[in-house]
């Protein structure tokens, strides 16, 4: 099947997911060209990604960032226009030349450019979970009324999406589908001691065993925050209620989830823990192309493993099926409570085992109520930040 030249918007290029689709973008140059690219206030990587790719128009948080790589691009005689804040994101992100987004800006930043490229009817390949964690009624409405296209990008989703029969996809009848099997590593203390997590430290927590990533979603992964993050999600992608999503520890990160069927099928996508392989899934959909991703060597990994989570181990999760139950606003509340138990960890102001209890104090002080609006969403998002700020100096005591 021919394919026209396709022009991609990375919202969040200088992160690791950000990083991937450049460098599947670059193997294919005949397919897809950069139109925008964005990095909040990374400046040096954002100058060198631009002087690579050439860019329409790069974003930044700051006018001061701007104006820095403003002129360090006109002096390498590069052209890029640079725009910043939110209204850049905006802009980049439902601009008429664009074919598709990549939505990689981590956390709630990421919500507002996300929607509007949802608005703007793009393909918008969905790695910011929290856009649909936090207003997944609303999101998943514009994109019924734009026509906009989906495509889930992180590993698991993207896994139930190749595992789902095409009618499904479409919003046909479920064809049979039982339960939606979601992986998770379990992260780098899947069996430490429970008596000893007071004492991660951040060096520790973002250790991944399988998977590189961002400070903040390694974090998550540990606390198993990024399942429950990822069990919300999968509410709002696939439609089916939380007692027909399952997790499911697999320490090897090779099979990426699951779809179980009613005649006692169960589909699976492998492959190796590279998050190339769902980027260049989603690009190229329905077509298959390169991600310049080792094969699969199912004689060099032995074995598959699995376990049902402990959630003493992992409340987060048990947090999150809270939520997802509660609905309206709370999903809001518990990512923004858990944006800032993670920040407060990372700057070593709260311990890794006080994560889960900030949050759920947070979610106990806030009433929380329908949401039906953009600016509800918001609203408790800021309430939800300032309280979790408010409680933090108490709740960092050990229990």
């Amino acid at each position: 099947m021919s394919q026209a030249r396709q022009l991609i918007t990375v919202l969040g290029a200088t992160g690791s997911i950000g990083v991937n689709t450049l460098d599947v973008i670059e193997r294919h140059p005949e397919r897809y060209g950069v139109f925008a690219l964005t990095g909040h206030r990374q400046i040096d990587r954002l100058f060198d990604q631009c002087v690579r790719h050439r860019p329409a128009y790069a974003v930044l948080d700051t006018p001061e960032a701007a104006q820095q790589l403003r002129g360090r691009l006109a002096e390498a005689g590069c052209f890029t226009e640079v725009l910043h804040g939110p209204e850049g994101l905006v802009a980049v992100a439902s601009a008429p030349e664009v074919d598709a987004v990549m939505a990689a800006i981590v956390g709630a930043a990421g919500l507002v450019p996300t929607l509007a490229a949802a608005r703007a009817g793009k393909r918008v390949l969905l790695a910011n979970k929290e856009a649909l964690v936090m207003s997944g009624a609303l999101f998943m409405q514009e994109v019924a009324a734009s026509g906009a296209t989906l495509l889930p990008i992180d590993s698991e989703h993207n896994a139930i999406f190749q595992a789902l029969p095409g009618d499904f996809r479409r919003g046909g009848d479920d064809s049979g589908v039982t339960r939606i099997l979601l992986t998770a590593s379990g992260g780098p203390f899947r069996c430490t001691p429970l008596d000893q997590l007071p004492a991660v430290t951040p060096e520790m927590a973002c250790a991944h065993p399988n998977w590189v990533m961002g400070r903040k979603i390694s974090v998550d992964s540990a606390s198993m925050m990024n399942k429950g993050l990822e069990l919300i999600e999968a509410y709002w992608l696939f439609g089916l209620p939380a007692e027909r999503i399952e997790v499911v520890i697999h320490p090897q990160s090779v099979i990426h989830s699951m779809v179980a069927y009613a005649d006692g099928s169960v589909l699976a996508q492998l492959g190796n823990p590279d998050m190339r392989t769902p980027i260049a899934h989603a690009l190229a959909y329905p077509e298959r192309i390169d991600a310049g991703v080792r094969p699969l060597d199912l004689f060099e990994i032995g074995q598959l493993n699995f376990e049902r989570p402990d959630l003493r181990r992992f409340p987060c999760l048990a947090l999150a099926y809270r939520v997802l139950e509660e609905g309206g606003l709370a999903p809001a509340v518990l990512n923004a409570a858990n944006e800032i138990a993670v920040d407060a960890f990372l700057n070593r102001q709260l311990g890794f085992d006080r994560i889960p209890a900030l949050i759920a104090a947070t979610l106990d002080a806030l009433p929380t109520g329908p949401a039906d609006t953009l600016e509800q969403v918001l609203a408790v998002d800021a309430d939800a930040r300032r309280k979790a700020r408010e409680l933090l100096p108490r709740i960092a005591q050990p229990a």
